[in-house]
Protein backbone atom coordinates (compact mmCIF):
# COMPACT_ATOMS: atom_id res chain seq x y z
CA UNK A 1 0.00 0.00 0.00
CA UNK A 2 1.29 3.60 -1.06
CA UNK A 3 1.27 6.27 1.33
CA UNK A 4 -0.99 7.80 -0.51
CA UNK A 5 -3.67 5.59 -0.51
CA UNK A 6 -3.56 6.04 3.36
CA UNK A 7 -4.00 9.90 3.21
CA UNK A 8 -7.66 9.57 3.80
CA UNK A 9 -7.16 7.56 6.35
CA UNK A 10 -4.76 9.89 7.98
CA UNK A 11 -7.39 13.21 7.30
CA UNK A 12 -10.04 11.41 8.63
CA UNK A 13 -8.68 10.36 11.83
CA UNK A 14 -7.65 13.74 12.48
CA UNK A 15 -10.62 15.54 11.59
CA UNK A 16 -12.28 13.22 14.41
CA UNK A 17 -9.33 14.55 16.98
CA UNK A 18 -10.63 17.88 15.81
CA UNK A 19 -14.10 17.52 16.75
CA UNK A 20 -13.39 16.68 20.54
CA UNK A 21 -12.86 20.20 21.37
CA UNK A 22 -15.50 21.83 19.42
CA UNK A 23 -17.60 23.75 21.30
CA UNK A 24 -15.11 24.24 23.80
CA UNK A 25 -14.26 20.57 24.80
CA UNK A 26 -10.68 20.80 25.17
CA UNK A 27 -7.49 18.15 24.10
CA UNK A 28 -7.22 14.78 25.63
CA UNK A 29 -3.97 15.38 28.14
CA UNK A 30 -2.05 13.56 30.84
CA UNK A 31 -4.17 14.93 33.30
CA UNK A 32 -7.18 16.31 31.67
CA UNK A 33 -8.79 19.45 33.34
CA UNK A 34 -11.65 19.08 30.91
CA UNK A 35 -14.45 15.95 31.62
CA UNK A 36 -16.84 17.19 29.18
CA UNK A 37 -16.43 15.17 26.04
CA UNK A 38 -19.30 16.00 24.08
CA UNK A 39 -19.89 17.91 20.74
CA UNK A 40 -23.09 19.61 20.72
CA UNK A 41 -24.14 20.45 17.33
CA UNK A 42 -24.04 24.21 16.51
CA UNK A 43 -26.14 25.25 13.65
CA UNK A 44 -24.50 27.63 11.44
CA UNK A 45 -26.31 30.67 11.78
CA UNK A 46 -25.48 34.55 12.33
CA UNK A 47 -27.20 36.34 15.72
CA UNK A 48 -29.26 38.55 14.47
CA UNK A 49 -27.40 42.45 14.03
CA UNK A 50 -24.28 41.51 15.58
CA UNK A 51 -21.05 40.68 15.07
CA UNK A 52 -21.49 37.23 16.18
CA UNK A 53 -22.09 33.50 15.09
CA UNK A 54 -23.64 30.74 16.93
CA UNK A 55 -20.36 28.63 15.62
CA UNK A 56 -17.76 30.83 16.91
CA UNK A 57 -16.84 28.87 19.78
CA UNK A 58 -15.96 26.19 17.42
CA UNK A 59 -11.87 25.23 16.63
CA UNK A 60 -9.57 22.90 15.12
CA UNK A 61 -7.55 21.24 17.96
CA UNK A 62 -4.83 20.54 15.11
CA UNK A 63 -4.19 24.03 14.96
CA UNK A 64 -4.25 25.52 18.30
CA UNK A 65 -1.47 27.31 20.49
CA UNK A 66 -0.88 26.26 24.39
CA UNK A 67 -0.35 28.20 26.90
CA UNK A 68 0.74 26.58 30.58
CA UNK A 69 0.17 29.58 32.71
CA UNK A 70 2.56 29.96 35.51
CA UNK A 71 4.21 32.99 37.84
CA UNK A 72 7.29 33.56 36.20
CA UNK A 73 7.19 30.09 34.15
CA UNK A 74 4.36 30.77 31.63
CA UNK A 75 5.16 28.26 28.77
CA UNK A 76 4.01 29.08 25.41
CA UNK A 77 3.86 25.72 22.83
CA UNK A 78 3.16 27.04 19.16
CA UNK A 79 3.23 30.37 17.40
CA UNK A 80 1.25 33.87 17.72
CA UNK A 81 1.55 34.19 21.55
CA UNK A 82 5.19 34.79 23.93
CA UNK A 83 5.24 35.02 27.82
CA UNK A 84 7.44 37.59 29.71
CA UNK A 85 7.38 37.93 33.60
CA UNK A 86 3.85 37.66 34.30
CA UNK A 87 2.33 38.59 31.09
CA UNK A 88 1.35 36.52 28.18
CA UNK A 89 0.66 38.61 24.92
CA UNK A 90 -0.84 37.06 21.78
CA UNK A 91 0.06 39.15 18.85
CA UNK A 92 -1.76 36.98 16.02
CA UNK A 93 -5.09 35.88 14.82
CA UNK A 94 -5.47 32.16 15.80
CA UNK A 95 -6.66 29.99 18.97
CA UNK A 96 -4.60 29.90 21.94
CA UNK A 97 -5.74 27.56 24.59
CA UNK A 98 -4.56 28.56 28.04
CA UNK A 99 -4.48 26.62 31.67
CA UNK A 100 -2.88 26.92 34.68
CA UNK A 101 -2.91 30.44 37.14
CA UNK A 102 -1.08 33.73 37.44
CA UNK A 103 -1.63 35.45 41.28
CA UNK A 104 -1.13 38.57 39.56
CA UNK A 105 -0.91 39.11 36.05
CA UNK A 106 -2.57 39.61 32.77
CA UNK A 107 -3.52 38.15 29.39
CA UNK A 108 -3.21 40.46 26.64
CA UNK A 109 -4.65 39.94 22.80
CA UNK A 110 -3.04 43.08 20.66
CA UNK A 111 -3.16 42.56 16.90
CA UNK A 112 -3.59 43.99 14.24
CA UNK A 113 -4.49 40.61 12.15
CA UNK A 114 -8.03 40.01 9.92
CA UNK A 115 -9.34 37.22 11.18
CA UNK A 116 -10.53 35.58 14.84
CA UNK A 117 -8.80 35.78 17.96
CA UNK A 118 -10.11 32.13 20.23
CA UNK A 119 -8.94 32.51 23.60
CA UNK A 120 -9.83 29.35 25.07
CA UNK A 121 -10.50 29.32 28.92
CA UNK A 122 -9.48 25.48 29.66
CA UNK A 123 -9.10 25.74 33.37
CA UNK A 124 -7.18 29.11 34.31
CA UNK A 125 -7.52 31.48 38.00
CA UNK A 126 -5.73 34.71 36.85
CA UNK A 127 -5.65 37.79 38.89
CA UNK A 128 -4.24 41.16 38.92
CA UNK A 129 -3.43 43.63 41.46
CA UNK A 130 -3.20 46.58 39.04
CA UNK A 131 -5.11 46.07 35.85
CA UNK A 132 -7.61 44.48 33.72
CA UNK A 133 -6.62 40.26 33.95
CA UNK A 134 -7.74 39.44 30.20
CA UNK A 135 -7.22 42.75 28.02
CA UNK A 136 -8.20 42.59 24.58
CA UNK A 137 -6.64 45.85 22.92
CA UNK A 138 -7.08 44.92 19.64
CA UNK A 139 -8.57 42.28 17.35
CA UNK A 140 -10.57 42.07 14.03
CA UNK A 141 -12.84 39.56 16.28
CA UNK A 142 -12.40 38.09 19.62
CA UNK A 143 -13.82 35.44 21.01
CA UNK A 144 -13.58 34.02 24.86
CA UNK A 145 -14.12 30.65 24.68
CA UNK A 146 -15.25 28.23 28.09
CA UNK A 147 -13.86 24.63 27.84
CA UNK A 148 -16.59 22.18 28.28
CA UNK A 149 -16.25 21.02 32.18
CA UNK A 150 -13.66 23.27 33.79
CA UNK A 151 -14.27 26.20 36.11
CA UNK A 152 -12.32 29.81 35.15
CA UNK A 153 -11.70 32.87 37.53
CA UNK A 154 -10.58 36.05 36.72
CA UNK A 155 -10.27 38.38 39.27
CA UNK A 156 -8.71 41.93 39.50
CA UNK A 157 -8.13 44.25 42.84
CA UNK A 158 -10.09 47.21 44.28
CA UNK A 159 -6.31 49.37 43.49
CA UNK A 160 -7.02 48.83 39.74
CA UNK A 161 -8.03 52.06 37.62
CA UNK A 162 -8.49 52.99 33.91
CA UNK A 163 -6.07 55.80 32.86
CA UNK A 164 -7.91 58.53 31.23
CA UNK A 165 -5.70 59.60 28.96
CA UNK A 166 -6.01 56.43 26.97
CA UNK A 167 -9.53 55.61 26.07
CA UNK A 168 -9.22 51.95 24.98
CA UNK A 169 -7.58 51.64 28.78
CA UNK A 170 -9.57 48.65 30.23
CA UNK A 171 -12.30 49.70 32.64
CA UNK A 172 -13.44 45.92 33.44
CA UNK A 173 -11.71 42.89 34.86
CA UNK A 174 -12.35 41.52 31.62
CA UNK A 175 -12.56 44.03 28.68
CA UNK A 176 -12.46 44.41 24.91
CA UNK A 177 -11.66 47.75 23.23
CA UNK A 178 -13.01 45.85 19.78
CA UNK A 179 -16.41 43.84 19.39
CA UNK A 180 -16.27 40.31 21.96
CA UNK A 181 -18.11 36.94 22.04
CA UNK A 182 -18.28 35.04 25.22
CA UNK A 183 -18.81 31.03 23.44
CA UNK A 184 -18.36 27.82 25.27
CA UNK A 185 -20.21 25.23 28.21
CA UNK A 186 -17.57 25.65 30.73
CA UNK A 187 -18.15 28.13 33.84
CA UNK A 188 -16.49 31.58 33.98
CA UNK A 189 -16.68 33.42 37.50
CA UNK A 190 -15.61 37.33 37.36
CA UNK A 191 -14.80 39.11 40.70
CA UNK A 192 -14.66 42.75 39.87
CA UNK A 193 -13.31 44.92 42.37
CA UNK A 194 -12.34 48.08 40.90
CA UNK A 195 -14.94 48.73 38.34
CA UNK A 196 -17.04 46.81 35.66
CA UNK A 197 -17.34 42.62 35.81
CA UNK A 198 -17.51 42.31 31.71
CA UNK A 199 -16.93 44.88 29.18
CA UNK A 200 -16.69 45.48 25.24
CA UNK A 201 -16.38 49.33 24.08
CA UNK A 202 -18.17 48.09 20.96
CA UNK A 203 -20.81 45.10 21.03
CA UNK A 204 -20.77 42.20 22.98
CA UNK A 205 -22.72 38.64 22.69
CA UNK A 206 -22.98 35.84 24.69
CA UNK A 207 -23.58 32.63 23.24
CA UNK A 208 -23.13 29.95 26.02
CA UNK A 209 -21.59 29.17 29.30
CA UNK A 210 -22.06 29.64 33.00
CA UNK A 211 -20.78 33.01 34.06
CA UNK A 212 -21.10 34.73 37.48
CA UNK A 213 -20.28 38.36 38.06
CA UNK A 214 -19.57 39.95 40.84
CA UNK A 215 -18.87 43.81 40.16
CA UNK A 216 -18.53 47.29 42.29
CA UNK A 217 -19.86 48.82 39.13
CA UNK A 218 -21.93 47.76 36.52
CA UNK A 219 -21.68 43.82 35.88
CA UNK A 220 -22.11 42.68 32.15
CA UNK A 221 -21.82 46.05 29.31
CA UNK A 222 -22.15 46.03 25.47
CA UNK A 223 -21.54 49.88 24.45
CA UNK A 224 -23.14 49.37 21.13
CA UNK A 225 -24.86 46.45 22.45
CA UNK A 226 -25.34 43.67 24.81
CA UNK A 227 -26.87 40.19 23.44
CA UNK A 228 -27.54 37.09 25.34
CA UNK A 229 -28.04 34.41 22.93
CA UNK A 230 -27.76 31.44 25.55
CA UNK A 231 -26.34 30.72 28.55
CA UNK A 232 -26.80 31.23 32.18
CA UNK A 233 -25.87 34.10 33.98
CA UNK A 234 -25.96 35.52 37.36
CA UNK A 235 -25.04 39.18 38.09
CA UNK A 236 -24.35 41.10 41.07
CA UNK A 237 -23.50 44.91 40.71
CA UNK A 238 -23.08 47.56 42.85
CA UNK A 239 -24.63 49.98 39.06
CA UNK A 240 -26.43 48.31 36.50
CA UNK A 241 -26.36 44.87 36.16
CA UNK A 242 -26.93 44.46 32.55
CA UNK A 243 -25.80 47.62 30.76
CA UNK A 244 -25.46 49.07 26.82
CA UNK A 245 -24.60 53.06 27.13
CA UNK A 246 -23.82 54.09 23.83
CA UNK A 247 -25.60 57.68 23.50
CA UNK A 248 -23.99 58.82 20.03
CA UNK A 249 -27.65 60.36 18.54
CA UNK A 250 -28.69 57.61 15.73
CA UNK A 251 -26.48 54.78 17.59
CA UNK A 252 -28.12 54.85 20.81
CA UNK A 253 -27.38 51.28 22.81
CA UNK A 254 -29.22 48.60 22.80
CA UNK A 255 -29.73 45.40 24.65
CA UNK A 256 -31.51 41.62 23.15
CA UNK A 257 -32.29 38.87 25.89
CA UNK A 258 -32.89 35.75 23.32
CA UNK A 259 -32.00 32.57 25.66
CA UNK A 260 -30.60 31.43 28.80
CA UNK A 261 -31.65 32.71 31.80
CA UNK A 262 -30.41 35.61 33.99
CA UNK A 263 -30.35 36.69 37.74
CA UNK A 264 -29.63 40.05 38.60
CA UNK A 265 -28.58 41.67 41.67
CA UNK A 266 -28.06 45.32 41.08
CA UNK A 267 -27.96 48.37 43.34
CA UNK A 268 -29.23 50.76 40.34
CA UNK A 269 -31.05 49.29 37.74
CA UNK A 270 -31.04 45.32 36.77
CA UNK A 271 -31.25 46.52 32.70
CA UNK A 272 -30.63 49.82 31.53
CA UNK A 273 -29.70 50.89 27.90
CA UNK A 274 -29.83 53.96 25.86
CA UNK A 275 -32.02 52.62 23.06
CA UNK A 276 -33.75 49.41 23.70
CA UNK A 277 -34.73 46.71 25.13
CA UNK A 278 -36.03 43.45 23.61
CA UNK A 279 -36.06 39.99 25.60
CA UNK A 280 -37.81 37.43 23.46
CA UNK A 281 -37.34 34.12 25.00
CA UNK A 282 -35.60 33.21 28.13
CA UNK A 283 -35.70 34.11 31.96
CA UNK A 284 -34.64 37.14 33.29
CA UNK A 285 -34.88 37.73 37.06
CA UNK A 286 -34.18 41.19 38.57
CA UNK A 287 -34.22 39.74 42.05
CA UNK A 288 -33.01 43.03 43.66
CA UNK A 289 -32.23 46.26 42.11
CA UNK A 290 -33.57 50.46 42.26
CA UNK A 291 -35.45 50.09 38.92
CA UNK A 292 -36.34 47.13 37.21
CA UNK A 293 -35.25 47.57 33.47
CA UNK A 294 -34.87 50.95 32.02
CA UNK A 295 -34.54 52.25 28.32
CA UNK A 296 -36.59 54.31 25.96
CA UNK A 297 -38.36 51.22 23.92
CA UNK A 298 -38.92 48.05 25.82
CA UNK A 299 -40.55 44.67 24.21
CA UNK A 300 -41.51 41.76 25.17
CA UNK A 301 -42.47 39.14 22.89
CA UNK A 302 -41.58 36.22 25.17
CA UNK A 303 -40.03 34.52 27.63
CA UNK A 304 -40.38 35.78 31.54
CA UNK A 305 -39.08 38.67 32.90
CA UNK A 306 -39.38 39.53 36.96
CA UNK A 307 -38.68 42.22 38.35
CA UNK A 308 -38.23 43.60 42.19
CA UNK A 309 -37.26 46.92 42.55
CA UNK A 310 -37.55 49.78 44.88
CA UNK A 311 -38.24 52.36 42.65
CA UNK A 312 -40.01 51.97 39.01
CA UNK A 313 -40.55 48.30 37.88
CA UNK A 314 -40.30 48.82 33.88
CA UNK A 315 -39.67 52.84 33.38
CA UNK A 316 -39.55 53.84 29.02
CA UNK A 317 -38.28 56.71 29.26
CA UNK A 318 -35.65 58.95 27.85
CA UNK A 319 -33.28 60.77 30.25
CA UNK A 320 -34.13 64.63 30.90
CA UNK A 321 -32.55 67.64 32.74
CA UNK A 322 -33.42 67.81 36.44
CA UNK A 323 -36.75 70.11 36.79
CA UNK A 324 -37.94 69.19 32.78
CA UNK A 325 -41.42 69.22 32.48
CA UNK A 326 -43.43 66.08 32.19
CA UNK A 327 -44.10 65.76 28.66
CA UNK A 328 -44.48 62.85 26.10
CA UNK A 329 -41.66 61.68 24.79
CA UNK A 330 -41.92 60.81 20.89
CA UNK A 331 -41.24 57.48 20.25
CA UNK A 332 -40.95 55.85 23.98
CA UNK A 333 -43.14 53.17 25.18
CA UNK A 334 -43.41 50.00 26.41
CA UNK A 335 -45.29 47.01 24.30
CA UNK A 336 -46.08 43.46 25.68
CA UNK A 337 -46.97 41.15 23.44
CA UNK A 338 -46.20 37.60 24.47
CA UNK A 339 -44.33 36.05 27.53
CA UNK A 340 -44.78 36.53 31.07
CA UNK A 341 -44.19 39.90 33.54
CA UNK A 342 -44.11 40.02 36.71
CA UNK A 343 -43.55 43.32 38.66
CA UNK A 344 -43.07 43.98 42.29
CA UNK A 345 -41.94 47.54 42.97
CA UNK A 346 -42.14 50.77 45.31
CA UNK A 347 -42.62 52.76 42.79
CA UNK A 348 -44.71 52.55 39.46
CA UNK A 349 -45.04 49.24 38.81
CA UNK A 350 -44.95 50.36 35.26
CA UNK A 351 -43.56 53.86 34.16
CA UNK A 352 -43.58 55.27 30.36
CA UNK A 353 -43.06 58.90 29.33
CA UNK A 354 -44.56 57.77 25.96
CA UNK A 355 -47.28 54.60 25.83
CA UNK A 356 -47.82 51.52 27.08
CA UNK A 357 -49.09 48.70 24.90
CA UNK A 358 -49.91 45.00 25.71
CA UNK A 359 -51.23 43.10 22.85
CA UNK A 360 -50.52 39.86 24.57
CA UNK A 361 -48.64 37.87 27.31
CA UNK A 362 -49.27 37.69 31.00
CA UNK A 363 -48.38 40.97 33.09
CA UNK A 364 -48.99 41.16 36.90
CA UNK A 365 -47.81 44.12 39.13
CA UNK A 366 -47.80 43.51 42.82
CA UNK A 367 -49.83 46.67 44.18
CA UNK A 368 -46.90 47.36 46.63
CA UNK A 369 -46.26 50.76 45.12
CA UNK A 370 -47.47 54.72 43.73
CA UNK A 371 -49.45 53.29 40.55
CA UNK A 372 -50.23 49.88 39.18
CA UNK A 373 -49.62 51.56 35.27
CA UNK A 374 -48.39 55.43 34.92
CA UNK A 375 -47.70 56.35 30.93
CA UNK A 376 -48.34 59.91 29.60
CA UNK A 377 -49.28 58.94 26.03
CA UNK A 378 -51.63 56.36 25.18
CA UNK A 379 -52.23 53.66 27.24
CA UNK A 380 -53.73 50.25 25.38
CA UNK A 381 -53.95 47.17 27.49
CA UNK A 382 -56.59 44.43 27.83
CA UNK A 383 -59.33 44.43 30.64
CA UNK A 384 -57.79 43.34 33.55
CA UNK A 385 -58.79 41.28 37.36
CA UNK A 386 -57.36 42.47 40.51
CA UNK A 387 -56.20 39.19 42.82
CA UNK A 388 -55.62 38.84 46.44
CA UNK A 389 -53.35 35.86 47.22
CA UNK A 390 -53.14 34.33 50.47
CA UNK A 391 -50.26 32.13 49.43
CA UNK A 392 -47.44 32.20 46.68
CA UNK A 393 -47.75 29.17 43.62
CA UNK A 394 -48.62 28.83 40.28
CA UNK A 395 -51.83 30.65 39.73
CA UNK A 396 -54.55 30.01 37.00
CA UNK A 397 -57.46 32.37 35.60
CA UNK A 398 -60.52 30.11 34.37
CA UNK A 399 -63.33 31.08 32.48
CA UNK A 400 -66.85 30.11 33.22
CA UNK A 401 -66.11 27.03 30.72
CA UNK A 402 -62.92 25.79 32.69
CA UNK A 403 -60.62 27.35 30.07
CA UNK A 404 -57.40 28.62 31.03
CA UNK A 405 -57.00 32.67 30.16
CA UNK A 406 -53.96 33.33 31.82
CA UNK A 407 -51.40 31.29 33.88
CA UNK A 408 -48.30 32.86 35.65
CA UNK A 409 -46.03 32.18 38.93
CA UNK A 410 -46.48 34.26 42.27
CA UNK A 411 -43.36 34.56 44.03
CA UNK A 412 -45.18 35.30 47.18
CA UNK A 413 -48.67 35.90 48.03
CA UNK A 414 -50.08 39.65 48.22
CA UNK A 415 -52.47 41.84 45.72
CA UNK A 416 -51.38 41.60 42.16
CA UNK A 417 -53.59 43.60 39.36
CA UNK A 418 -53.21 40.57 36.08
CA UNK A 419 -53.51 41.94 33.01
CA UNK A 420 -53.70 39.40 29.76
CA UNK A 421 -55.29 39.05 26.56
CA UNK A 422 -58.99 37.33 27.40
CA UNK A 423 -60.38 39.32 30.18
CA UNK A 424 -63.31 40.41 29.13
CA UNK A 425 -64.49 43.60 31.80
CA UNK A 426 -67.63 42.45 33.72
CA UNK A 427 -66.70 38.29 33.45
CA UNK A 428 -66.37 36.77 36.22
CA UNK A 429 -63.51 34.04 36.90
CA UNK A 430 -62.13 31.71 38.57
CA UNK A 431 -59.25 31.51 40.19
CA UNK A 432 -56.57 28.20 41.85
CA UNK A 433 -53.19 28.46 43.20
CA UNK A 434 -51.42 25.22 42.78
CA UNK A 435 -54.25 23.66 41.35
CA UNK A 436 -56.43 24.70 44.64
CA UNK A 437 -59.45 26.70 44.41
CA UNK A 438 -58.65 30.33 45.23
CA UNK A 439 -61.96 31.93 44.77
CA UNK A 440 -63.85 34.21 41.88
CA UNK A 441 -62.78 37.81 40.55
CA UNK A 442 -64.21 40.12 38.09
CA UNK A 443 -62.75 41.74 35.58
CA UNK A 444 -62.79 45.93 34.74
CA UNK A 445 -61.94 47.71 32.01
CA UNK A 446 -58.29 49.04 31.84
CA UNK A 447 -58.70 51.55 28.15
Amino acid sequence: MTSASLLPRVRFAALALALLVAAGCSKATDEPESTDTSTPEVPSREIANTHAKAEDGLYDALEVTTVKLADGASKVSGSGAKAKGNVVTISKAGTYVLSGSLSDGQVTVDTKDEGKVQVVLDGVDISSASTSPLFIAAADEAVVVLAGGTKNTLSDAAAASADDEKPDAPTATLFSADDLTIAGTGALTVNGKSNDGIASKNGLVILAGTITVDAVDEGISGKDYLVVDDGTLSVTAGGDGLKSNEDTPGELGWMRFDRGTATIDAVSDGMAAEGAITVTGGSVDVAKSEGGLQAPVITVSGGTVSVTATNDGIKASRDTAPGAPKVVQDGVGLTVSGGTVAIDAGGDGIDSKGTVTVTGGVVTIGQIGKNTIDALGATKTPDAVTLSLGTPGKVELKDTEGGVVASFTAAKAGSRLLVAKGITAGETYTVSVDGKDAGTVTATARS
